[in-house]
């Protein structure tokens, strides 16, 4: 409980390298996670060189941590070894289809947030990169993956080199729905999204971006409907590239 109440995003490691008996252990907790029907459709790629770091730089918009992070761990949808299980076995996989792929995303998120807080649970740090789905036909390419494998997420891994302030959060009432769900009236977001709103790194974001609000800096800066349809596009390409889209 207090690993996950002390989460923080670390974008900052240092040099220390992760020894490997402590990486397999951090992967084997993470490897406990729950999984549709125990098929176990993810995989997850470690990469600890340089040059590979390097490339996979490029996939997520140089962002520094990539290269500078002792371990970059991407999590992947996988049927591709499950579909090879089928056929040595006489059975004929039906996974070529959206669902698939969806019930392999969510194994391979669940994984991924097993690792972290086995991660975090040793005193190293992480941070989630969201910009994997947006260039997951990049990421297919440096790391080989086959038909069937879809990037979902990536982590970075090491031993901090900062100690942030933990970041805000909406309160319980928010997103916490008892029995049904309970729609929001405008009083409602208003009071729930006001404490955000008013803290003092969220007022200069919206200062600086020259926006009326903090919801315009989201909409209008951070993720735009043009993003949103590009990448999204960009992601359903890949998806029948990798053979998820016959349905």
């Amino acid at each position: 409980m207090e690993t996950i109440m002390q989460h923080r995003t670390i974008r900052k490691y240092r040099d220390t390298p992760i020894e490997e008996e402590l990486l397999n252990k951090i992967l084997e907790a993470g490897c406990r996670a729950s999984t549709t029907g125990n098929m176990q459709v993810y995989s997850i790629v470690v990469n600890r060189e340089p040059e590979m770091k390097e490339r996979l730089s490029g996939c997520h918009f140089n962002q520094p941590m990539v290269k500078k992070a002792p371990v970059v761990l991407t999590f992947c949808a996988d049927f591709n070894r499950f579909n090879q299980w089928c056929r040595l076995n006489n059975a004929d996989p039906g996974y070529d289809n959206f669902l698939s792929f969806f019930t392999a995303a969510i194994d391979a998120l669940l994984v991924a947030q097993n690792v972290c807080l086995a991660a975090e649970s040793e005193g190293l740090g992480i941070c989630y990169l969201g910009t994997t789905t947006y260039l997951a036909g990049k990421i297919i390419e440096v790391l080989q993956l086959p038909k069937g494998v879809v990037p979902v997420t990536t982590v970075t891994v090491g031993w901090p080199d900062e100690d942030p302030a933990l970041v805000d959060r909406l309160p319980l009432e928010a997103v916490v729905h008892r029995e049904t769900y309970r729609d929001y009236s405008a009083d409602d977001i208003a009071r729930l999204y006001f404490t955000k709103e008013q803290l003092p790194e969220n007022l200069k974001f919206v200062a600086e971006n020259n926006k009326t609000s903090l919801a315009q800096v989201f909409t209008d800066v951070r993720y735009k409907k043009a993003d949103n349809e590009l990448f999204s596009g960009m992601l359903l390409e890949v998806l029948k590239q990798q053979g998820f889209m016959n349905q």
